[in-house]
C-alpha cells in the first residue's frame, strides 16, 4: 500500500493556500495579544503546575462530508525548518496535551472548534518544546492501494518557566550577494538565534541608489525559516532576473514576531555562478533616533545661524537711518 502525504500548516492555510481542510486559533493569550505569531501558532509561556486551553476551528471546504481525525505529535527544529511528526508520534509535551474531539465529521463548508488542554506537571524543568496540533483527513482507492492523507496542523512553542516570556533576539552576521545559474539575483543573509525561544524569520529587502537612481523592492524572504535556540540558518531573498547588477544602496529587515533587526550594505550582484561577500552594517533604532535627533539640531543650529546673521543686518541698518 503507498501512503501519499500531503502536509501543510496554519502560517500557509492563513494566507489562503488552503487545500480544502483548514485549522485556525480562534483565540490569542492577553500577553502575546500583540505578537503576529500568536495568531497562527501557540506560542505560550507556562509555569509549572500550570495548565491552559486553547481553542482550534477546523473548517471543510472539500467538495464532500468528511471525518477528520485531531490529534497532537512531536515537532523537531532542523536545518532552518519546524517540522511536525507524523502520525501520533510522542514527545514530553505531547504527553501534557489532551484534545476534547478525536474525530470530527463534518459535511461539506462546515466548521467545528476543538478544545486543546495543556497541563503541565509541577516537576517540569524550564525550557521550550515544540509540538504540533494536526486534523487528518484520509482517502483511498481499493483498486490503486494508494490511501492519499491531506493533514493541517497548528505549531505549538510552549515554554515553560517562572515568571514572564524569555527575551527572543537575533543577528544578522553575513550576508552573500549571487547569481543564480537562471540568471536571478539573490541575497543570502545567515542569521543566528541568541535568544531564548525558536525564532520565525520573515522580512524584505528594499533596494535604492541603483543604476540611473532605480530603486527596487521590496523583495520578500523564503516563507518558513525557523530557528532554534542558538543555532544559524541561511534566509535567501531571490528577485528578478532583469533586475541590473548594480551597484545598490540595500536594507534588509527581518523579523520573528515582535522582534526586528535591519542591516544595510552597498552591493553588487556578481556574474552567474558567482558570490560575493558584502559589508554590512546593523541599523539599531538608536542609531536611527540619534541621526535623527543630530540632523534636527543641525537644522536647528542653521536656522539658529541665520536668524542671528539677520538680526545683526537689521541692527547694522538701523544705526545707519
Amino acid at each position: 500500500m503507498l501512503v501519499i502525504h500531503l502536509t501543510n500548516d496554519s502560517s500557509v492555510i492563513a494566507k489562503g493556500n488552503s487545500t480544502g481542510l483548514g485549522i485556525r486559533l480562534t483565540e490569542v493569550s492577553v500577553s502575546e495579544a500583540n505578537d503576529p505569531r500568536a495568531l497562527l501558532y501557540v506560542i505560550d509561556r507556562m509555569a509549572p503546575g500550570s495548565s491552559i486551553t486553547r481553542v482550534v476551528e477546523i473548517s471543510n471546504d472539500t467538495p464532500i462530508a468528511q471525518v477528520v481525525a485531531c490529534y497532537d505529535s512531536a515537532a523537531t527544529i532542523a536545518q532552518g525548518a519546524f517540522v511536525g511528526a507524523d502520525g501520533s508520534t510522542a514527545n514530553e509535551l505531547t504527553s501534557w496535551i489532551s484534545i476534547d474531539h478525536g474525530t470530527l465529521k463534518l459535511a461539506k463548508s462546515q466548521r467545528a472548534r476543538v478544545r486543546v488542554t495543556f497541563n503541565v506537571p509541577s516537576d517540569t524543568s524550564p525550557g521550550e518544546r515544540y509540538g504540533v496540533i494536526w486534523a487528518e483527513i484520509r482517502s483511498s482507492n481499493s483498486g490503486s492501494g494508494i490511501v492519499s492523507i491531506n493533514r493541517v496542523g497548528i505549531r505549538v512553542y510552549l515554554s515553560v518557566g517562572a515568571g514572564g516570556a524569555p527575551p527572543s533576539s537575533f543577528s544578522i552576521k553575513a550576508i552573500l550577494a549571487k547569481r543564480n545559474t537562471d540568471g536571478s539575483p539573490e541575497l543570502d543573509a545567515t542569521v543566528t538565534n541568541t535568544g531564548e525561544r525558536a525564532l520565525d524569520i520573515s522580512g524584505e529587502l528594499r533596494l535604492s541608489n541603483g543604476p540611473a537612481g532605480l530603486s527596487a523592492g521590496p523583495f520578500a524572504t523564503d516563507l518558513g525559516t525557523t530557528i532554534a535556540i542558538a543555532e544559524s540558518a541561511l534566509i535567501r531573498i531571490r528577485m528578478p532576473r532583469e533586475l541590473p547588477d548594480g551597484p545598490w544602496d540595500s536594507e534588509l529587515t527581518l523579523r520573528s514576531g515582535l522582534v526586528s533587526n535591519a542591516v544595510s550594505a552597498r552591493i553588487t550582484f556578481p556574474p552567474v555562478g558567482s558570490v560575493r561577500p558584502v559589508v554590512i552594517q546593523s541599523i539599531s533604532p538608536w542609531a536611527v533616533l540619534a541621526l535623527a535627533l543630530a540632523g534636527a539640531l543641525t537644522l536647528f543650529l542653521i536656522a539658529n545661524g541665520i536668524t542671528r546673521r539677520r538680526l545683526r543686518a537689521n541692527r547694522r541698518g538701523s544705526k545707519k537711518h
